[in-house]
């Protein structure tokens, strides 16, 4: 009996290729790549991760595709309808990496608040009366009001850890959420959730109408003193008229682990400016996010039985 071809873009975790490597042929070959136009002529399944693109023009090219496995949550370059629409199932893990990302924002937010250094030798007295009083930070996180934009599984997870923290937490959503999943926050209308934010971190989705959804309008309500997260897409956020707030408002900042594009290029608006901060698309980087994301391959070899996945794209 034929095994299935199942075709790896892009990096997972071993335990997890193995295991499907011990199911069925697996293929590591990123798009572009020679041999990549074949191997998806034949391919029955398709693993991705955050880089590539699933469009009608490559499922045209995959006549035998069964089966697209997304090792992460968002599902943005997946082109979901199209899959459907040629009987391609879409499979993703979409609570893989919630801890991860949430932890990140608050190392980010710790960062911005409590200044520190380490000690590489010894001091006397007056120099260590001076690094103390130069590293006192000003306010504590449970004096600061937390926003949150978004609370899905992500904007949740973080509403209970600001809540640990004793921050009072504010959240808006476009949907309705029941009062035990809000994580200790309290649903707010956006009006009031950007102008009473000491700290706005942002968990919305990147579909087309929340592109550039923080535009000038959003940061213009904010407190010229916010701290501004972003860890969902890169697109949520229009960043030149992020750079024109930060400039204005020199006691704001902007903490930003996604982009558009990525990687960034020399041009990019906040490149220079000096409270924007950026890093390199690493909130999930955690050995056990990535296991949990590339545990996908058990729902692709799901689809390839012909049985249901556990989670299917919405």
């Amino acid at each position: 009996m034929n095994r299935p071809l199942v075709v790896q873009t892009e990096e997972l975790d071993d335990d997890a290729a193995e295991w499907l490597g011990e199911r069925c042929d697996l293929v590591r070959c990123g798009v572009g790549e020679p041999g990549f136009s074949a191997l998806l002529r034949r391919a029955s399944g398709l693993l991705v991760r955050t880089y590539t693109n699933v469009n009608s023009a490559m499922l045209d090219a995959a006549p035998n595709l069964r089966v697209v496995g997304r090792a992460g949550v968002g599902l943005d370059r997946i082109d979901v309808a199209a899959c459907r629409a040629q009987h391609v199932e879409v499979v993703h893990t979409p609570d893989a990496n919630s801890s991860a990302v949430a932890e990140y924002v608050f190392a980010l937010l710790l960062d911005a608040t409590r200044p520190r250094v380490f000690l590489d030798g010894a001091l006397d007295e007056p120099a260590w009366r001076q690094v103390r009083g130069e590293l006192g930070a000003p306010k504590q996180l449970c004096q600061l009001r937390l926003g949150i934009l978004g609370l899905g599984r992500i904007g949740r997870r973080v509403a209970t850890i600001g809540t640990a923290f004793g921050m009072e937490v504010l959240a808006h959503d476009h949907r309705h959420v029941a009062e035990a999943a809000r994580g200790g926050a309290r649903m707010t209308p956006l009006g009031a959730l950007l102008e009473q934010s000491d700290v706005l971190t942002i968990h919305i989705d990147p579909r087309p109408e929340n592109h550039g959804f923080v535009g000038r309008r959003v940061l213009e309500a904010l407190r010229e003193s916010v701290i501004v997260i972003n860890t969902s897409r890169g697109v949520i956020v229009d960043h030149h008229a992020l750079a024109d707030f930060l400039r204005a408002n020199p006691g704001a900042q902007a903490l930003l682990d996604v982009h558009d594009p990525e990687p960034i290029r020399p041009d990019h608006p906040l490149l220079g400016v000096p409270n924007a901060h950026l890093s390199p698309h690493i909130a999930a980087a955690t050995a056990l996010a990535n296991a949990n994301m590339s545990w996908v391959v058990r729902d692709v070899w799901k689809v390839l039985c012909g049985e249901t996945p556990e989670s299917a794209a919405p």
